[in-house]
């Protein structure tokens, strides 16, 4: 017969003890009990609990410093879930990041608690923990530090709320997060959620729900997105949300749901921005003029010089401003692109004149039937827009002389990357 499997409750109230302890032993757990973090320091030292219930808010050491120390002495070998009564999610991120399996809110539910307890135990029993590969960011700390935060979300099954600057690879993050052969569904705007929104975890079942830019739900698109979240596991799908606004002061203004904001921060990963890793910058300057050559069937070359020159620039866009400056080169610079290229192109604040576009550019023009003229000098016109304007789409559409509806379908049909964001700034 199987020996039950150990369970240790770390709690300064006696109530909580005791009532966690009733209903896992009637479960067939064994069950041992600390009431500070001095009594769960001494049972750790001489035994490993299969499972152990940590609440944060202790009189000695808070269960968050407990946790950092088992991590940092190499004994966070088991999965330990956080318990708190006073809502603080960001304590519950902070713990989350360290190693904390998952967090229980109080009162804590029965079905919550054993199915949290049920997912802990399976988690611990040898299934491999899922790897996620975000090379296409980067190799830098920061970057690997997300990735592993986002492993850590991944064991637990817990939404993840992607939230960075525009540009940053919010979808690539997405897209690295999801299984390969199952469902991938996106939301690029939140109009099925406030409509019929549970249809939508049967077209994402086993598989994932990408919701991208959720500061611009509307109230009752959050309604909805509430309303699946606690759906998510009955239908073994992993929900991604994105956000370049900063959702806390959109709830303290009134326009973005608390309650909604509180479940998903504790799956919460913030993606850093170029300017936080210039050393990821030549790396991705290559890789993108590889893409940017093939799929404009163009031979132009990089001088070392312009590598420099593009690896020093500040992006304000991040990688979709990046890419679009350089496909931007691309397209109008026939010769070898030097630093002299790239300063220019930066420096300029209006569109160029005809007569900044070579004459090699001009003649290709005409080589191309109308249609595709027209696309080919749309791009380059775009792609300057939005290198100047740093993806600010309210500018480009003013420039462009168009609504910002009529912009986004026309950067779309072109194939230009973007980002959607606020005019008030990011995150």
């Amino acid at each position: 017969m199987a020996q039950p499997k150990e369970i240790l409750i770390v709690d300064d109230e006696v109530g909580i003890r005791d009532l966690l302890s009733e209903i896992l032993r009637d479960e067939g757990y064994q069950v041992s009990v600390a009431e500070n973090a001095g009594q769960a320091r001494g049972y750790r030292a001489t035994a490993q609990p299969a499972l152990v219930l940590l609440d944060i808010w202790m009189p000695d050491t808070d269960g968050v410093t407990l946790l950092r120390e088992w991590a940092a002495n190499g004994q966070l070998t088991m999965p330990v879930v956080i318990m708190s009564g006073h809502g603080t999610i960001e304590t519950a991120v902070e713990a989350t990041k360290i190693g904390a399996f998952d967090f229980l809110e109080k009162p804590i539910g029965l079905q919550k608690l054993l199915s949290t307890v049920t997912r802990a135990l399976k988690a611990a029993a040898g299934q491999a923990p899922r790897r996620v590969s975000l090379v296409a960011l980067g190799t830098s700390a920061p970057v690997i530090e997300v990735e592993r935060a986002i492993e850590q979300l991944l064991r637990v099954n817990r939404p993840v709320l992607v939230v960075g600057e525009p540009g940053t690879g919010h979808e690539i993050v997405a897209r690295a997060m999801h299984t390969p052969d199952t469902p991938f569904v996106t939301l690029a705007t939140g109009g099925r959620l406030a409509t019929n929104p549970l249809p939508l975890l049967e077209e994402a079942r086993d598989g994932t729900l990408y919701c991208a830019e959720i500061g611009g739900y509307t109230k009752a698109e959050q309604k909805g997105l509430s309303f699946l979240l606690p759906k998510l596991e009955k239908h073994n799908t992993v929900l991604v949300c994105t956000s370049s606004e900063q959702l806390g002061n959109l709830a303290a203004e009134g326009r973005f749901d608390a309650g909604l904001l509180a479940s998903l921060s504790a799956g919460a990963v913030m993606l850093p921005p170029l300017r936080q890793r210039r050393e990821d910058l030549p790396a991705l300057i290559d890789r993108f003029w590889r893409d940017i050559t093939a799929s404009q069937r163009t031979v132009g070359k990089l001088h070392a010089a312009a590598v420099t020159a593009l690896s020093a620039a500040y992006w304000p866009g991040n990688l979709d401003h990046l890419h679009n400056v350089m496909a931007n080169l691309a397209l109008t610079v026939e010769s070898e692109i030097t630093a002299e290229h790239v300063r220019r192109l930066l420096g300029e604040t209006a569109p160029p004149p005809a007569s900044a576009i070579s004459p090699e550019v001009t003649a290709r023009f005409f080589e191309l039937p109308l249609r595709e003229a027209r696309e080919a000098f749309e791009r380059i016109y775009f792609e300057h827009l939005l290198g100047k304007e740093q993806s600010n789409m309210s500018r480009v559409a003013e420039r462009a002389g168009l609504e910002r509806t009529h912009l986004y379908r026309k950067l779309k049909q072109l194939n230009i990357r973007f980002s959607r964001r606020s005019d008030e700034g990011a995150c």
